[in-house]
């Protein structure tokens, strides 16, 4: 079964910035069709945002172009989420509230990001938070 997911922001940069990691790898396993990644409209906003941030370019060695042309790519490989309901606040952060939102409204099978922590409000909803790592390693225990 194709899970659907909603990414944190902080996986597309630790992608942007090593192609070595788990982040990198699932950005891969998204393009080859293993997940769905949901995303908001205000989400992809903050996507762009965040990864066209010039201390980003600079670590990423990407230009605005490059971004902008990885984000038109990214979006076709998106469901995209109606914010029907705004569940704000419930994380100390306002953009986390956001991705929160975008996997409450778009029924995540689970929200992935390097900060687990911060989304502890998601238990309320039964909503799994994962580290790519795990998320890669469940995705890979299903294919076997």
């Amino acid at each position: 079964m194709i899970k659907a997911v909603v990414l944190d922001t902080n996986i597309l940069v630790a992608a942007s910035r090593s192609r070595e990691g788990a982040s990198f790898a699932l950005l891969k396993a998204l393009r080859d069709g293993r997940f769905v990644a949901l995303a908001s409209v205000p989400l992809m906003l903050e996507y762009e945002a965040v990864l066209k941030r010039p201390e980003q370019l600079l670590a990423s060695g990407r230009t605005a172009e490059t971004t902008h042309a990885f984000l038109d790519a990214l979006c076709r490989l998106i469901r995209p989420v109606h914010l029907y309901y705004l569940w704000r606040p419930r994380c100390r952060d306002a953009a986390d509230d956001m991705v929160l939102e975008t996997a409450l409204n778009g029924r995540a099978d689970a929200l992935v990001t390097l900060n687990v922590k911060d989304f502890s409000a998601a238990g309320q909803f039964r909503l799994p938070v994962l580290t790519p790592g795990k998320f890669l390693h469940d995705l890979n225990e299903e294919n076997r």
